[in-house]
C-alpha cells in the first residue's frame, strides 16, 4: 500500500527544456551571422563580366537586366522589347524604384539611409552600353546616388 501512495504522490518527471532551447539560439545565431556573408548569386541566365577587383560586394538593391527583361528586387519590371522602343530615362524602372525607396526611408538611422540610396546592377555581359547608360540614368533619376555594377571576380 504504501508503494501506492508514493506512487501517486509523485508527479511525472519533466522534461528540462533550457538545454534544447540553447542549442536552437545557438544556431539561429550562427545562421544569422553566416547568412550576411554570402556573395551576390547572380541569377542563371545573366553572365557577369570578369574583373580583378578585391572588394566584397555590399547588400543593397539588386537591378537585374538580362537578354529579354529588367528585374528589379526581383520582380520583372520592363521587358528588354519596351527598353529598346523608349527613349531616355526608363519610367517603369524609375517608379519602382521610387516605391522601394520611399518604403525604407525613415526605418533606420543615417547610415540606413546611406544604404538605401545604393544600388548594385547585374547586367549580362551582351546587354548593350546603351541600354546599360540607360538603366543607370533611371536609378539616378530614382535617387539612388552610389551605383555598382556587379562583376565575377578572377
Amino acid at each position: 500500500m504504501r508503494r501506492l501512495a508514493r506512487m501517486g504522490n509523485k508527479s511525472g518527471t519533466g522534461l528540462n527544456l533550457t538545454s534544447l532551447m540553447d542549442i536552437f539560439t545557438i544556431l539561429l545565431l550562427y545562421l544569422l551571422v553566416n547568412q550576411s556573408d554570402t556573395p551576390l548569386e547572380p541569377p542563371k541566365d545573366v553572365k557577369l563580366p570578369d574583373s580583378i577587383v578585391e572588394t566584397k560586394p555590399r547588400e543593397t538593391l539588386v537591378v537585374t537586366v538580362n537578354g529579354d527583361q529588367v528585374i528589379v528586387k526581383g520582380e520583372p519590371v520592363i521587358s528588354m522589347a519596351e527598353v529598346l522602343e523608349s527613349k531616355g530615362i526608363i519610367d517603369p524602372i524609375r517608379e519602382r524604384m521610387v516605391e522601394i525607396r520611399e518604403s525604407s526611408i525613415g526605418l533606420g538611422s543615417e547610415e540606413e539611409e546611406d544604404k538605401s540610396t545604393e544600388v548594385t546592377i547585374m547586367a549580362d555581359r551582351k546587354v548593350p552600353y546603351s541600354i546599360m547608360k540607360r538603366v543607370m540614368a533611371s536609378c539616378t533619376a530614382a535617387g539612388y546616388t552610389k551605383i555598382s555594377l556587379a562583376v565575377n571576380q578572377k
